[in-house]
């Protein structure tokens, strides 16, 4: 029998996603998610090169996970997230050197983001390697959707463009505020507020079903 039947597979991948989104749910990684979501470009980059770190790291630490010491694991993951982070840095600094010079020290800063190192040492550590991508590919997913959520409806609003490209107009007064970090918390704020009554919601809505159906 199969122990890692298709669709644990798949709720692993979706777990990330929404349910269990590692910025909107779980407020992991505040430090990026604060400081480059300014413009949509600059949070999708961000959030496209914490995703293949994140799969990177997660694919050998899980194929390793017998062989690494545990007096030593969370060295040895630093070790491993460090090295695909520096592959990650050169990448962009040769593909979209304007962004990755904007981003600055927040892609080398990848490696301690909590989020991948709280992954290796929950999950990828303690599964085989078909889960400990597919967890890494959803919650990689829901890191980079979060940090687009955020940064567009910042440019948007802040400088009146999406990625770059004027929406509204000479004539469009922006909200300076939300390109400032100051406009990084508020936002964020009304994005938590936003998922905290959706689950409230869907917390009443269970409970009247169970109600009902008792």
């Amino acid at each position: 029998m199969n122990p890692n039947p298709p669709d644990e597979t798949a709720e692993e991948l979706l777990k990330g996603i929404w349910r269990e989104n590692p910025v909107f749910v779980q407020v992991l990684g505040m430090c990026p998610t604060l400081a480059v979501t300014n413009s949509a470009i600059n949070a999708l980059v961000m959030g496209l090169a914490t995703l293949s770190v994140l799969v990177a790291s997660s694919f050998l630490v899980s194929l390793l996970r017998s062989f690494i010491p545990k007096q030593v694991r969370i060295s040895t993951y630093i070790v491993i997230i460090a090295t695909f982070v520096t592959v990650a840095d050169f990448v962009l600094q040769a593909t979209v050197p304007a962004v990755h010079k904007e981003l600055g020290a927040f892609i080398s800063l990848i490696v301690v983001n909590c989020l991948i190192l709280g992954r290796q040492e929950a999950f990828a550590s303690k599964n085989p390697v078909k889960l400990a991508i597919a967890d890494a590919i959803g919650m990689g997913i829901g890191f980079t959707f979060a940090l687009l959520c955020l940064g567009s409806l910042r440019e948007i609003l802040g400088s009146g463009s999406l990625f770059g490209f004027d929406l509204f107009g000479p004539g469009y007064e922006p909200w300076v505020v939300m390109i400032l970090p100051p406009g990084g918390f508020i936002m964020l704020g009304l994005i938590l507020l936003f998922f905290n009554q959706v689950a409230a919601w869907r917390a009443r809505h269970q409970a009247r079903r169970q109600q009902e159906a008792a």
